[in-house]
């Protein structure tokens, strides 16, 4: 840890209180009432369901395949997109990248090149059924932040045991990968904060597409 992010925690530390009282703090916040659901209710194949359904509810594609047919199911995702030029993170499978498209692996490429291609090929970390939403926690195969924000369209490949019902689920995953950067993403990027009228690709991918693995 830094000198200086050091000192601006110690005196936030002195602000709140002395240690016993973060401690105290701590339990206090244990013994919260937690009524949310915080453990799956489906079965294995309804919760992937379950997933694809709000892939689809937020206007996103969805592929589904077996776990040796994803190299054929990009090449079919990219086909029905007419997506040829794509980038690809550094970690990506290289067996599952199919002849007849171009892939550049993002070695630290500028953020005009990853505007200058069609897209972005990744996996992710985890994913929710319940709210649809694709986790990364920007390990080699998922590339850089920038990589899944700059390029138009995003095709992530989801291996179906990374599919887990609730949100809680999905934190107590990643709380034991402890990553130091995570992004979540339910759907193409949209906001509709300008006079109520719905945008897309605002601030990041304007299509997005999932493959199910498995």
């Amino acid at each position: 840890m830094t000198t200086s992010k050091s000192e601006i925690l110690g005196r936030i530390r002195a602000a709140l209180g002395d240690e016993g009282r973060a401690a105290t703090r701590m339990e206090e916040y244990r013994a919260i009432t937690r009524r949310y659901r915080q453990a799956s209710e489906l079965d294995a194949e309804a919760r992937l369901d379950l997933f694809l359904s709000r892939i689809q509810q937020y206007d996103g594609g969805v592929f589904r395949c077996g776990p040796t047919a994803v190299r054929d199911t990009i090449a079919r995702a990219l086909a029905a997109r007419t997506t040829r030029h794509l980038v690809v993170p550094p970690g990506f499978p290289r067996e599952w990248l199919p002849d007849g498209f171009e892939f550049a692996v993002d070695d630290g490429l500028s953020y005009q090149h990853l505007d200058r291609r069609d897209g972005v090929l990744t996996t992710c970390t985890v994913a929710i059924a319940l709210t649809g939403t694709i986790v990364l926690q920007h390990s080699p195969s998922e590339g850089r932040r920038a990589l899944t924000l700059v390029p138009d369209y995003h095709l992530c490949v989801v291996e179906a045991d990374q599919i887990v019902e609730t949100v809680p689920e999905a934190m107590r995953r990643l709380r034991a990968l402890n990553p130091s950067l995570v992004t979540t993403i339910s759907g193409p990027s949209a906001t509709a904060d300008i006079e109520m009228t719905r945008i897309k690709g605002v601030h990041g991918p304007r299509t997005l597409d999932v493959i199910l693995a498995g």
